[in-house]
């Protein structure tokens, strides 16, 4: 290539990459305009002190940033700020059991007492696996009682339940469920679930800057939740808090999370198959399906419907569960969400696997559920409808 040619060529290149560069921030700036006009009201209503929200569309992610990580130090939200996430936990979980499951070491149709000898000669002879992933072993409540704060005393707690509903007919959200089909997850590994988590989670999706465990290193970057008072405060550990609301991570991280689910169908390996099996629903619970961890209704959606998927009556009374008949892979036309709270911080996280949409919105406020819900089916709303126009039309 002579000196003119090569010139001209050079010219061709930077002009093409302006042109992609001008592309990529006027989509940045698109999606930005659409999250300001759905977040910013949301934290004025919820007096809520911080927000990350992040948006993955077409491929491409996107984290937006609002507020302050600490209020006492004026410490602003970036996309390095670490959040608790609350219940979001519970579908990291949920992909470790189904991980477990892949590898062919736990079946969710055996006793749970299977994996943990302590409780056999139990009712856990009769909850399957499946059941505890599910809420549905027949009415183990929302947390621990007060007094049960050891190990032992956990054992005794479940050793002595009694289930008010025969397993596999009633959900019933629950900490003590889920916490206890993570424990039995690792035991089947022969793994403590800390590390499971990550090694084969959080490690192999590579996410960098999530943790059960905040170490010294991050500690700056973790923010301070807020109470109704607006109090300072951090969850406290308890029992199994790790397997039911114990990760602490960032926006870019969880949505690389949500980005992974929705990019599963395209993959093979043992993690994307565990994946897939929590986007397929078990029960039919109201207007939801309960998948493992995750929460599925149909898609297109009504808001309408969308919000009573997330009502409080389905996260604080027992509802009739329905068999759904097994399936090898989801459904195709699908809105696959989990919200999660701890004393000061709120999450959400919401996806549509066909359309290649999702958003995560993490707070360090424990705002109302709703509001969640309303701000995220408008973010996904407005940015399918952007991207994808005659679908935006039909919904």
């Amino acid at each position: 290539m002579n000196r003119r040619n090569f010139a001209l060529f050079a010219a061709v290149c930077l002009s093409f990459s302006g042109r992609a560069q001008a592309t990529e921030t006027d989509d940045r700036t698109r999606v930005g305009n659409i999250v300001d006009a759905a977040v910013r009201p949301m934290m004025v209503e919820g007096d809520i002190p911080g927000a990350a929200v992040g948006v993955t569309v077409g491929g491409k992610e996107y984290v937006f940033c609002y507020g302050v990580a600490d209020k006492k130090s004026g410490r602003k939200v970036t996309s390095d700020t670490i959040f608790e996430i609350g219940s979001v936990s519970k579908t990291f979980t949920a992909t470790l059991g189904a991980y477990a499951q892949v590898q062919g070491v736990l079946s969710p149709s055996d006793p749970a007492s299977k994996y943990l000898p302590a409780l056999s000669g139990t009712e856990f002879d009769r909850v399957r696996v499946l059941d505890l992933a599910t809420f549905t072993a027949g009415g183990l409540p929302l947390q621990f009682p007060d007094e049960v704060t050891t190990h032992d005393q956990m054992i005794a707690f479940y050793r002595a339940w009694k289930p008010d509903q025969r397993p596999g007919t009633s959900r019933r959200y629950s900490n003590p469920s889920i916490g206890l089909y993570g424990h039995l997850a690792a035991k089947s590994m022969a793994m403590p679930f800390d590390e499971l988590m990550q090694k084969h989670l959080l490690s192999a999706l590579g996410l960098k800057h999530s943790f059960i465990t905040v170490p010294n290193s991050q500690i700056e970057n973790y923010a301070f939740g807020y109470t109704k008072e607006n109090k300072r405060i951090r969850v406290a550990p308890g029992l199994f808090d790790a397997e039911a609301y114990g990760v602490k991570s960032t926006a870019a991280d969880v949505l690389r999370f949500v980005k992974a689910n929705i990019d599963a169908g395209d993959g093979e390996s043992a993690l994307h198959r565990a994946i897939l099996q929590t986007h397929i629903g078990r029960f039919q619970i109201g207007p939801m399906a309960q998948g493992l961890g995750w929460e599925i209704v149909r898609y297109p959606t009504s808001l309408d419907t969308l919000l009573a998927a997330n009502s409080s009556e389905m996260a604080f009374t027992p509802q009739k569960a329905i068999p759904i008949a097994p399936t090898a892979r989801p459904l195709d036309d699908i809105l696959i969400n989990k919200t999660g709270s701890t004393n000061g911080f709120a999450a959400y996280a919401a996806f549509v696997p066909k359309e290649k949409v999702g958003v995560v919105i993490l707070a360090n406020k424990n705002f109302p559920i709703p509001a969640r819900v309303n701000a995220a089916y408008a973010i996904l709303r407005a940015i399918g409808a952007a991207t994808s126009p005659t679908k935006g039309q039909r919904r």
